[in-house]
């Protein structure tokens, strides 16, 4: 088991090689990371057995930018019949499980897989039941099978609680028909990964209030909109009138970059199409000067050096709270509904809910 197997967005396969490099750099867990291009996947090849189980002790899944899902483990070769039989005697040296994930990649093969993964899935676990390999307990590590083919698998473990939330990191959620354009998933998505769900009533409550910058037609507002907030949506083009028409928004025709609240808000949101450099400095502007207590900004990456440029605004970003003087928890993913982006998510931690 001396290899991480990763999965990630199509393309990004270097930024997941980069990123994990340098994490196990800095924990002294010597090995090397490989991928090709466009096959939504990476590894680390550890040059000790123990190095993924390190890597994965040390580290907190929800803390990587890049990577949507990963496991410790090996590839096994399958028969074309009675894989069952093969995977139960490679699993001989593995733990016991508490669930069970069959996963693919995200490409057009791996689409084509997912069908054999749905009529593999319920003998596989009958199986593994019966040879008292699965039991129904979260506390259980989770057994995570990537299959490349019909006839080559990824046998890997990740504990439940530092994992992706869906299988593959891909989350399941429904456009909602009403909303006005498909970005709402952004922020759907943004809100499931970086707050934990028990906290949702508590800090995306009806009686708090938003702005979004550059926010027209309204897919972001629509979700602070669902979830009952006041919103101020900044843009100079038209909102859609199913929102207006809620009493909830207030739409001013301003610059995003240079509109500032009256009055403190809860929450901003931004997903203009700039360079990530502006959109940083939002972040500094309204954190730092108390004009909200949470935001959420997309950064649009460059075509190169994405994981190098990612990591030179984080440290921007939190030198300029540090200069400041100012608490803030910053969380970073390539979301599965980003594209050529990465979204931030800041909490000011020394502003309490008014």
């Amino acid at each position: 088991m001396n290899t991480l197997f990763m999965h990630c967005r199509p393309g990004f396969e270097g930024e997941v090689c980069s990123e994990i490099a340098d994490h196990a750099a800095r924990l002294g867990v010597a090995g090397y990371a490989r991928a090709k291009p466009q096959t939504a996947c990476a590894e680390f090849i550890c040059h000790e057995p123990a190095g993924p189980l390190r890597l994965m002790e040390q580290l907190r899944f929800a803390q990587l930018i890049f990577p949507r899902q990963w496991a410790r483990g090996s590839h096994v070769e399958l028969p074309e019949t009675d894989r069952i039989s093969v995977l139960l005697a490679q699993l001989q040296d593995y733990p016991l499980f508490g669930s069970v994930w069959l996963e693919v990649m995200d490409t057009n093969d791996g689409k084509e897989l997912s069908n054999f993964c749905k009529k593999f899935e319920t003998p596989l676990r009958k199986a593994l039941e019966k040879a008292g390999r699965l039991q129904d307990n979260p506390a259980l590590p989770r057994l995570l099978l990537t299959f490349k083919s019909g006839r080559e698998v990824f046998l890997g473990v990740a504990e439940a609680d530092n994992s992706a939330m869906w299988p593959m990191g891909i989350p399941r959620l429904k456009f909602p028909r009403e909303a006005p354009s498909r970005s709402t998933l952004k922020l759907e998505e943004a809100w499931h990964h970086f707050i934990p769900r028990e906290q949702w009533d508590e800090r995306l409550s009806g009686d708090m209030t938003g702005v979004d910058l550059g926010a027209a037609p309204g897919g972001w507002t629509y979700q602070l909109v669902r979830r009952g907030m006041l919103v101020t949506a900044i843009d100079n083009g038209p909102m859609a009138e199913s929102l207006m028409e809620t009493g909830l928004v207030q739409h001013l025709m301003a610059d995003g970059f240079t509109y500032k609240p009256k009055q403190p808000v809860d929450w901003m949101v931004c997903d203009i199409v700039e360079k990530p450099a502006r959109n940083a400095a939002l972040l500094e502007t309204w954190l730092g000067e108390g004009l909200c207590r949470e935001a959420v900004v997309n950064l649009k990456l460059p075509m190169k050096q994405r994981y190098a440029e990612v990591q030179r605004l984080l440290e921007r970003i939190e030198e300029g709270f540090e200069a400041r003087g100012v608490n803030v928890a910053i969380g970073c993913k390539q979301l599965y509904h980003d594209r050529e982006e990465v979204t931030c998510h800041l909490r000011r931690l020394d502003i309490k809910k008014r």
